[in-house]
């Protein structure tokens, strides 16, 4: 069942958080430059076919109950991340293979169409983490923070 006010595509029932349909969830620790550790709970894209979908059409401010969602490669690569049919303004995270941050940039919502502006990363990079606009400081995703992905489940979520 898709759960009221998330749009289409959505689950529900995976800890207490609605999972898009066809991406899983991960756990996660961002540690920032002061040490401070942020717990969180990811959709997770760790295929071909996840990656080029990502966040597009989704209108959700609150991911499902996710603090964002994570596109992990199997080693480093270069590119650049596009907004196309992506209606929701993105700020996106780029971390290497050790899971140290790379760069980040605020992403502009992109109609439907092939020119949609592109946001490259400023080096190789192995995850990059989208959040809705502005979300990155608040988990601690900046200069000198690192990410970490764990195996363990998302903590349950909390009751509404």
């Amino acid at each position: 069942t898709t759960p009221a006010g998330l749009g289409v595509g959505w689950q529900t029932g995976v800890r207490g958080r609605s999972v898009l349909r066809g991406f899983g969830q991960v756990r996660g620790t961002i540690t920032d430059a002061s040490g401070r550790v942020c717990e969180v709970c990811l959709l997770a894209a760790t295929d071909e076919a996840q990656r080029a979908r990502g966040l597009m059409t989704v209108t959700d401010p609150e991911l499902g109950g996710h603090d964002g969602m994570v596109f992990a490669y199997d080693g480093e690569v270069s590119g650049a991340f596009w907004m196309r049919n992506t209606p929701m303004p993105l700020s996106i995270a780029y971390f290497d293979a050790a899971g140290r941050f790379v760069s980040s940039v605020d992403m502009a919502p992109c109609a439907d169409r092939p020119d949609c502006r592109s946001y490259p990363a400023a080096g190789p990079f192995a995850y990059a983490l989208e959040v809705p606009a502005g979300g990155l400081a608040e988990l601690g995703a900046g200069e000198d923070s690192v990410l970490r992905l764990s195996t363990r489940p998302c903590p349950l979520a909390a009751a509404s």
